[in-house]
């Protein structure tokens, strides 16, 4: 246990406070049990040190361990959880959760068995942590960790920060916000490299072999996490690697279930399971239009990359600037609220609000006569009226 605890505390002392994700200071820390879940690379793991090295204090009574550490080739979570509370211990922050076997169960014992601890664990957000042997719907309060905002990307660029502006202020007040950002900053420059590879943090560590990591991500999902949360064997993570290249040269579009299910070699309802896991894991962005009964049989309607920079990554040559444009609204959006797709216009916010996007040539035809319409537009710094500008959608978290 000295050991761990060293070298936990080791960790935890190197994190810097520099940058930290808004979820940080989102997070109710109070609750007994809590989830954070999300993509790779999208700074889980930092979040879980930083809030030891913000909110704890280093007097041994805190411990961060991943769940593959070889402490585990010989001991249970249990055991730990075990070992740590008679030495003191107050509050258990475990990284990794959905790589440790039996997880559910162990998770549930270690709540029952010592109230006194708390615990933050972390997983892949393809995990479902209610679905487990053991319901933790009770118990657990989780939290999502998206991808990095606009804004986020920004403060991490430039160090410029800029407070979180809401969805409502982003309709009624979006002339006076954009005009304040565009004092300091250049957003439609930043906006441009943000799509291109901005969507998570190891950006920093050089944007020329960004493009490279983030499919090595999107293969150790497939391969690690998948296999890990769904038991699944070599050909099919082959075969959804080929789904994968198949969609990403495509999107967005309706997908013909059929034709996607022959050219993948996937029987229809593992494609649609498929579907499912891709969008959870972050790589697929599904959408539907409101009450079309959604399921786990529903053939999406519509399917866009997770994110921007999954198309530049996935997709090279047939980017399109407005699936771009598309894909990046979605993803914003669905952080803070709910997207379907629109009757008229591209989506519909919230099951209230319809959105047209488009460069800035973009006309209002579509969505005339629409109540609580808007039109966002690309390459344009401030809008007028109804017209809002793509990027200041990116400031929502």
């Amino acid at each position: 246990m000295e050991k761990l605890l060293t070298n936990s505390q080791a960790k935890i002392q190197r994190i810097s406070l520099d940058f930290s994700r808004f979820l940080l200071d989102k997070i109710d820390w109070k609750q007994r049990l809590i989830a954070v879940t999300g993509a790779r690379g999208a700074g889980k793991t930092t979040l879980l040190l930083q809030y030891a090295k913000k909110y704890l204090k280093p007097d041994g009574t805190n411990l961060y361990i991943s769940l593959d550490d070889l402490y585990f080739m010989e001991h249970s979570m249990v055991e730990l959880a075990d070992q740590f509370y008679l030495s003191g211990g107050k509050v258990l922050l475990l990284d990794e959760i959905h790589k440790y076997p039996n997880w559910s169960r162990e998770l549930k014992l270690v709540y029952d068995d010592f109230p006194e601890l708390k615990v933050v664990f972390t997983s892949s957000s393809i995990l479902e942590i209610y679905k487990g042997e053991s319901d933790l719907s009770r118990r657990a309060v989780s939290y999502l960790l998206p991808e990095l905002s606009f804004r986020e990307f920004i403060e991490l660029e430039t160090g410029v920060t800029f407070p979180v502006i809401s969805f409502e202020q982003v309709l009624q007040e979006h002339v006076r916000l954009a005009s304040q950002i565009i004092s300091s900053i250049q957003p439609i420059a930043l906006f441009q490299k943000y799509v291109k590879w901005g969507a998570y943090p190891f950006f920093k560590e050089g944007t020329e072999i960004y493009s490279e990591k983030l499919r090595k991500i999107v293969q150790l999902i497939l391969e690690v996490d998948l296999m890990a949360v769904e038991n699944m064997d070599y050909e099919t993570v082959f075969k959804l690697k080929k789904l994968i290249r198949l969609i990403a040269t495509s999107v967005p579009f309706t997908p013909n279930v059929s034709e996607l299910s022959q050219k993948a070699g996937i029987s229809r309802p593992s494609l649609l399971r498929a579907f499912e896991l891709l969008d959870r894991a972050r790589i697929l962005q599904i959408l539907h239009k409101p009450n079309s009964g959604v399921g786990a049989l529903t053939k999406p309607e519509k399917l866009y990359l997770g994110n921007p920079n999954l198309l530049y990554a996935l997709g090279e040559e047939n980017v399109s600037v407005g699936t771009i444009r598309e894909s990046f609204f979605a993803n914003q959006l669905k952080a803070v609220s709910t997207v379907h797709l629109a009757e008229k216009g591209d989506f519909l916010i919230n099951e209230k609000w319809s959105f047209e996007v488009g460069g800035k040539n973009k006309t209002s035809y579509q969505i005339k006569d629409l109540p609580d319409s808007f039109l966002v537009k690309d390459d344009i710094e401030i809008g007028v009226k109804n017209t809002i500008p793509l990027w200041l959608f990116g400031f929502l978290y």
